[in-house]
């Protein structure tokens, strides 16, 4: 197992062969991290091959900005940060935000974490792409990335109120979708807790 350290001088070496012109060096560090960061894109977009476009621009501009990781922190933190930045942009241009601004009471799941965690990714990544795209960005903005509604309003121009109310609105319809597909499950986990 690789630890933290060793991981680290790992990426330090490859980026930089980056920046000294190793050509074998940007196949070495895309390869090693396409697929978590394809993972990433394919949460924010509404099919593979709007993943693939934003998966390919986020390393576009990985590579045009290595220079300017300083080597502090996570190296895929910041990859990953630059991948979302490129999916909210392009959610930006070809969405009209027209948000619900309104408040919505957000119901408390009785073991929700739980249900969610037992079903397979592949399809609880298919079941958030199905969410019309204002509540699909704010809910991965909010669950996958942990930014706060003050964050995210920031990010799309909305109210956080809207924020609240999408995440909301976006959490019903994920329920709803999973109960339909998963009630036996969910059900019986609903009765162990």
């Amino acid at each position: 197992m690789v630890n933290r350290k060793e991981a680290l001088d790992d990426f330090r070496d490859i980026i930089d062969a980056c920046i000294s012109g190793d050509h074998r060096a940007p196949e070495k560090l895309y390869r090693q991290l396409a697929p978590q960061m394809f993972g990433v894109c394919l949460r924010y977009a509404k099919d593979r091959e709007e993943a693939e476009d934003n998966l390919h621009d986020g390393f576009v501009t990985v590579f045009s900005k290595l220079k300017d990781f300083r080597h502090e922190g996570s190296f895929e933190g910041w990859v990953r940060r630059i991948m979302v930045n490129i999916s909210i942009n392009r959610y930006r241009q070809k969405q009209q935000l027209v948000l619900v601004d309104e408040e919505r009471k957000l119901d408390s799941v009785v073991g929700e974490e739980v249900a969610l965690g037992s079903i397979p990714m592949e399809e609880l990544v298919r079941v958030i792409q199905e969410l019309p795209p204002r509540y699909r960005m704010v809910f991965n903005l909010y669950v996958m990335e942990g930014y706060s509604h003050t964050e995210i309003s920031r990010e799309l121009g909305i109210t956080e109120g809207a924020s609240r109310s999408n995440l909301s609105r976006a959490r019903e319809i994920l329920r709803a979708k999973l109960q339909q597909q998963y009630s036996e499950f969910l059900v019986s986990r609903k009765e162990e807790i």
